[in-house]
């Protein structure tokens, strides 16, 4: 079919929006609920208005673009003075109903509702009246979350995503008029909540209204104290995904200048979350075939991923046998640093601060779990998501792109193996353990170190791993809790014989974890290349294998003895615990007593 947008022609298909083939065209138009690989409820934010006449028509409408599908013989125009006039008054319409509090907002310098301000050209706004927010909710309840409603501009984003995308349906929409909100279902709070932090609604709400906690003037207090020793982590999936941030490619491994940036900044120590990725696959690939050779719980669940954990806990507290007592690569990393790299450097732990550089939001709530200390201490004490990290280098006038090439310097906990930079995609960790367990059983090292077979985004995957005398073992992935539920469900009905599964609260795995930086364009082809970027470095590694790290062995030799050892258990390992969302056992007994 055949139409024209601005004068120029265009062909397009059928179901095709007035939105989709203006883009595909170069038609700019401004929208705040549309976002890609989102099915968001269109129109919501009426800002996509556009100039519409039909072939049988003589007269034109103003449409919105995003729910208008294209015609064949239609006509659009996107930039007449009545549509700039009708897009500024929308404008206007959405700023009186919104808290423009901007300088001390999370979203200052990335704000859609800016942008889309400054392109329809608004210079003022007549509507200005507090008291349309100035009763709804703000929400500081959970330890990685804050809800604004304040600022919320209603376009429902992120009840899609929390909906259909992770299939935990935490967030509704709620009152009506002036008063409608974002709520949290049974018309609580977050931190009492089936949420799990995952933050993926942060990666998609255009404003501040759904925004990571802030900790950004933890970690500058720490550096301007001379009397604290404050040791960075960096995770895998952040320096692949950080210099998005900074208007360089996606997928641009910015490690090395990362190392140089904190050094400046006053860092004591900078290393790398990988290192113990390399550890925890020692740890949990021999508990893997303890449990094998012991018969005792399988399928295994890994534990790297808090999002995944909080949701195991939340919904199938009586699964928690077959999560791996493992702690995820950062808390193993906070334990080792305030106890083993502290003796070996010689400094007081009480005076040390572990600071991650994570992908995730959910890890500032993991870091915040009581099990997760060590002499009182916690493990990390602040946890920075990769936007939080990329706003604190501004703020200090670090500039990516002019840093040097840094590098890890510590000889204890200073090297990683290709292994541990692939627990940043899914199936990262299940191809990790693939490698060590392999070795462990067979004694001989993968003929083909890259195990292909669970590479991939589908959602679900499967594959046989041959163990030589041993036998085959069936491993199982699952990235975005929506997929995880469906696993979960063909394990406990007995349709699914694995006995390692890998789950992943985000799609994606840690590289589309909710701390990542955002985009409106389409999201899958960016996770796409910060995938390929971790397999890059992955294949250009020395060392590739977690047991072959000689850092780790040295771990293991001077100081942990050997893995599942007393020591280890003490330092690496954990338990979990019921944490179903009451109100749920409450609703149960009511219906019960009806039914009685």
């Amino acid at each position: 079919m055949k139409a024209t947008i601005n004068g120029r022609h265009v062909e397009f298909s059928s179901e095709q929006t007035i939105l989709e083939v203006a883009r595909d065209n170069g038609h700019f138009i401004p929208t705040l609920c549309e976002m890609a690989d989102i099915d968001h409820t269109p129109g919501t934010c009426r800002m996509c208005i556009v100039d519409v006449n039909r072939a049988e028509q003589d007269k034109s409408q103003l449409l919105t673009a995003c729910d208008t599908p294209l015609e064949d013989g239609m006509t659009v125009r996107t930039r007449t003075t009545e549509v700039r006039h009708h897009q500024r008054l929308q404008m206007e319409l959405l700023l009186a109903d919104h808290n423009q509090d901007c300088a001390s907002c999370s979203r200052h310098g990335d704000c859609e509702l800016q942008d889309t301000a400054q392109f329809v050209g608004l210079e003022g706004t007549r509507f200005g009246n507090k008291d349309f927010f100035v009763n709804r909710s703000v929400d500081n309840s959970s330890p990685s979350i804050q809800r604004d409603m304040t600022k919320c501009v209603r376009c429902q984003r992120c009840l899609a995503v929390c909906r259909d995308v992770q299939g935990t349906d935490v967030l509704v929409y709620s009152g009506k008029g002036v008063d409608a909100e974002i709520g949290v279902r049974n018309n609580t709070v977050l931190g009492n909540s089936d949420c799990i932090s995952c933050g993926q609604c942060t990666l998609v709400c255009p404003v501040g209204a759904l925004a990571e906690k802030n900790d950004i003037e933890q970690v500058i207090d720490y550096f301007y104290d001379p009397e604290i020793f404050t040791v960075i982590q960096i995770a895998p999936a952040t320096r692949v995904a950080l210099g998005e941030e900074f208007q360089m490619a996606p997928g641009s491994n910015v490690e090395g200048k990362l190392i140089s940036a904190f050094r400046q900044l006053g860092a004591d120590e900078v290393l790398d979350t990988n290192f113990c990725a390399d550890v925890v696959i020692m740890e949990e690939g021999n508990e893997l075939l303890q449990r094998i050779q012991n018969q005792s719980v399988l399928p295994m669940f890994t534990s790297c991923s808090p999002g995944w954990v909080n949701w195991l806990e939340k919904n199938h507290p009586e699964l928690l046998e077959n999560l791996s007592t493992v702690k995820s690569p950062q808390q193993c990393f906070g334990a080792l640093a305030k106890t083993y790299l502290a003796d070996r450097m010689q400094i007081n732990p009480a005076t040390m601060r572990v600071v991650s550089i994570m992908p995730c939001t959910a890890k500032k709530e993991e870091a915040a779990r009581p099990e997760f200390s060590v002499d009182g201490r916690p493990d990390v004490d602040v946890v920075l998501t990769t936007r939080e990290c990329a706003r604190l280098l501004k703020r200090e006038g670090i500039w990516l792109q002019g840093m040097p090439e840094g590098k890890y310097d510590n000889k204890w906990m200073g090297l990683y193996s290709g292994a541990a930079e692939i627990f940043g995609t899914t199936g990262g960790v299940t191809e990790a353990a693939v490698r060590t367990v392999h070795y462990a059983v067979t004694g001989q090292e993968l003929p083909t170190i890259e195990f292909k077979a669970i590479r991939g985004m589908e959602y679900m995957r499967q594959a046989d791993i041959d163990l030589g005398e041993k036998g085959n073992i069936k491993v199982g992935v699952a990235h975005g809790l929506a997929a995880a539920k469906t696993m979960i469900e063909q394990v406990k009905s007995g349709q699914a014989d694995y006995t390692l599964i890998e789950f992943m609260g985000c799609p994606g795995g840690c590289m589309g974890g909710g701390g990542q930086p955002r985009t409106k364009k389409k999201y899958q082809s960016l996770k796409n290349q910060r995938r390929e970027a971790i397999f890059q470095i992955d294949d250009g590694a020395s060392v590739r294998q977690s047991h072959n790290n000689p850092c780790v062995q040295a771990l293991y030799d001077d100081y942990l003895g050997e893995p599942l050892g007393q020591k280890s258990h003490e330092l690496l390992h954990t338990t979990y615990r019921d944490k179903k969302v009451k109100v749920h056992h409450n609703i149960k007994t009511i219906w019960e007593d009806i039914r009685g």
